[in-house]
């Protein structure tokens, strides 16, 4: 019997220093990617890369799944694994090669989002032994309005569209296809600077692994990424096997395309069944002839987000995660929109509405856990003119932070960006040294949330006096449909456009003049629980 005992604990031993093992590497794997967003963000030279942070970076194993994802956007983590696949379809990598694309039809998702995709070859052969991708928003990639975020009604007004080309051979930019890019943008000197930022963050990457794989040994390495992707495979099925099984269903709306004052379906039903999922979107509107529309990846990527949310240990953020689950599109819908339909704000904004619709539908199996909705908005500004200063174009871009929804055990944050994005604001004092405008405001909307037993949390006031004139675009929701209470919990406040104190759509191309005010004011987040009960 003492000897049985003595097996049974050098089993539990060995089984807790493999554990201990797998944390190493997950960790090991996160730090990567974690430093190639430090890199990026450090030599980057848009405000919006290094002050805003709108960028992310990943790891892929040579059969090209996500192995590590940085703390970055998720919005663009759920979808890069499409744009890594279409970059290697078209390309066949060799060491320095860096394929660069921001076609939302073969990867990518709305074309200031350009991504990098490269090999790491750990020794002369036809194949990498794994793949890094960055994915950088640039302020301006051309287009009928600065920024790149017009309100459009085809992809081809919408700017620069770059389908994976091989924009760096043998660790140098090929010099014909970079003027071509920089011929078509307002800002070429910031674009430059913006691409090698991406390029030096997949060189501290390649060397990081490179480094991994001389400590541990290549096979080591490669065993561990797949432990991690069976390990998060574990994990989600068990956490959706703790979902009562059944059927759930959840319709909200967007406020509009920009072109028509109708508002758009995004519909999902969710069939939880044992272990598995099925995220089901097929009866969603049709594609419009705004900007709003979204590619499959980017769906994807919100239902990703939305189940990696239910689990409360940090589970490694990788390809495992999705084995378990379905999602069901329908071709030419708003949630899987096809070519030349414009997608300036699919990313931005039919991402979060694909998040409210997903944790409405949860919210009936998961009462206690799905908060109530957040703003629902990216509240996205791009503006650009002439810099009297300089005499030289500016081009800018930011989204604007919101408010979450309370939940059934607290209120909800003020002042922060939620669920598909993961920026921060530009600070004032960069801000206004960069541009030529003056922050005039920038508070908490006091009283934005929605009440209940828990409060909703407050949106933000950002107000903009203009010093030189400029065409500015908006992109915006929940300015007609406030965000969602749960549990008879109130919704919170609609969110604002003003210009000179005149209200203006969520949605417009405006002419801005020196001294005028533009003021933007971000819905708060829905209340939990009725105070009546």
């Amino acid at each position: 019997m003492r000897a049985i005992a003595i097996g049974v604990t050098l089993i539990a031993w060995k089984q807790r220093l493999m554990d201990l093992e797998l944390e190493i590497f997950r960790n090991l794997f996160v730090s990567i990617a974690e430093e190639m967003g430090v890199v990026l963000k450090r030599t980057a030279f848009s405000s919006n890369i290094k002050e805003r942070r709108d960028y992310s970076c990943a790891l892929y194993d040579a059969d090209a799944e996500t192995i590590a994802m940085g703390d970055h956007m998720p919005v663009h983590l759920g979808a890069m694994p499409e744009s890594v696949r279409e970059a290697l379809a078209a390309h066949t990598l060799e060491p320095g090669d860096v394929v660069f694309l921001n076609d939302p039809f073969r990867g990518g998702t709305h074309l200031p989002d350009i991504t990098s995709v490269s090999g790491v070859f750990l020794s002369p052969q036809a194949k990498p032994d794994y793949y890094l991708a960055t994915r950088a928003h640039h302020s301006d990639v051309g287009g009928m309005s600065p920024g790149s975020m017009p309100l459009a009604s085809e992809i081809y007004q919408e700017g620069l569209r770059i389908p994976p080309v091989k924009l760096v051979r043998r660790g140098e930019f090929d010099d014909d296809l970079l003027q071509v890019i920089l011929a078509n943008v307002r800002t070429p000197d910031e674009r430059r600077g913006d691409l090698g930022a991406q390029l030096a963050a997949h060189h501290v990457g390649e060397r990081r692994l490179r480094e991994a794989a001389a400590k541990y040994g290549p096979e080591k390495v490669r065993q561990r990424m797949t432990d991690l992707k069976d390990y998060a495979e574990r994990i989600m099925r068990a956490r959706i096997a703790a979902i009562p099984d059944g059927d759930y269903g959840f319709e909200d709306f967007l406020d509009d395309d920009g072109f028509s004052d109708s508002p758009i379906r995004i519909a999902c039903s969710i069939r939880i069944s044992g272990e598995t999922a099925t995220a089901d979107f097929s009866d969603s509107d049709p594609q419009t002839s705004g900007g709003v529309n979204a590619n499959r990846a980017v769906t994807i990527s919100a239902t990703m987000y939305v189940f990696r949310c239910l689990i409360r240990e940090a589970v490694p953020y990788n390809a495992g995660l999705m084995r378990p689950i379905n999602v069901l599109t329908r071709t030419g819908t708003v949630v899987d929109a096809q070519s030349p339909a414009s997608v300036a704000a699919g990313n931005v904004e039919t991402s979060q509405r694909l998040v409210d619709v997903l944790l409405g539908a949860l919210a009936q199996a998961l009462p206690e856990v799905v908060p109530a909705a957040s703003s629902g908005t990216m509240n996205n500004v791009a503006l650009g003119g002439v810099n009297p200063l300089t005499s030289k174009p500016f081009a800018y871009y930011e989204t604007i932070a919101g408010a979450m929804g309370a939940s059934a055990s607290s209120d909800g944050l003020s002042g922060v960006h939620t669920h598909m994005t993961n920026s921060l604001n530009t600070p004032v004092e960069a801000f206004e040294q960069t541009y030529p405008l003056l922050i005039r405001e920038y508070s908490i909307r006091q009283g934005s949330g929605g009440k209940g037993v828990h409060n909703g949390g407050d949106g933000v006031i950002r107000d903009y006096e203009f010093l030189a004139d400029a065409d500015v675009t908006l992109l915006s929701e929940r300015r007609t449909r406030a965000p969602y209470g749960l549990a008879a919990g109130e919704p919170g406040a609609p969110g604002r456009n003003l210009l000179n104190g005149e209200p203006l759509p969520s949605k417009g191309l405006h002419r801005i003049l020196r001294g005028d005010r533009l003021r933007i004011e971000t819905p708060g987040g829905g209340g939990h629980g009725g105070l009546g009960e």
